[in-house]
């Protein structure tokens, strides 16, 4: 049985040897049909398009120069110009809108009522419904930005406060319920 394997593993060997030897005679041929075809051309005269990695640019300019497609920047007018910004802008649409819903979310928790009898969710989301009115034509990215993150932070630290003093009020009830 030992024999038998060693026999079919010689086999398996030389089969792939020969396998090899074909595959290495294929590409051989191949080369040598190129270079017989690179060497009748050289001999014919016959004048190459092709460049080729010896022949390239002497520095790194000429590459990129030849390489490297030039930019044309193109005449852009007013319609155009406008709807780029506008794209530009919808990443910062997106956390007006996000910091919006922030603000409508957050007003939930102030129920109680004003001196003029409004609940303060409805005053405090009128208030923001106007400042969002005010600077929806703003195009700046600078001063769209600073109102997102002033905007941001108010709301943050409105709600710091509020649970702040929900817990002294808490505090409060407990400490009244101790005695």
């Amino acid at each position: 049985m030992l024999s038998s394997i060693v026999v079919v593993v010689t086999r398996i060997e030389n089969f792939q040897c020969c396998c090899l030897r074909e595959m290495m005679a294929a590409k051989l041929q191949k080369w040598r049909n190129l270079a017989g075809r690179l060497d009748l051309m050289n001999r014919s005269g016959a004048v190459s398009t092709r460049l080729f990695l010896h022949e390239g640019p002497d520095t790194v300019e000429e590459l990129l120069e030849r390489h490297l497609a030039k930019k044309e920047k193109p005449i852009i007018d007013h319609d155009e110009a406008e709807f780029l910004n506008r794209r530009r802008l919808t990443s910062t649409r997106r956390e007006a809108l996000s910091l919006y819903r922030d603000i409508l979310r957050a007003t939930r928790f102030f129920t109680w009522i004003d001196s003029r009898g409004n609940l303060w969710r409805d005053v405090l989301r009128e208030n923001a419904r106007k400042e969002f009115e005010a600077a929806r034509f703003e195009t700046d990215p600078e001063v769209i930005t600073r109102l997102l993150i002033g905007g941001s932070d108010a709301v943050s630290s409105a709600l710091d406060k509020l649970a702040e003093k929900q817990r002294e009020m808490i505090e409060k009830q407990r400490r009244g319920d101790q005695r």
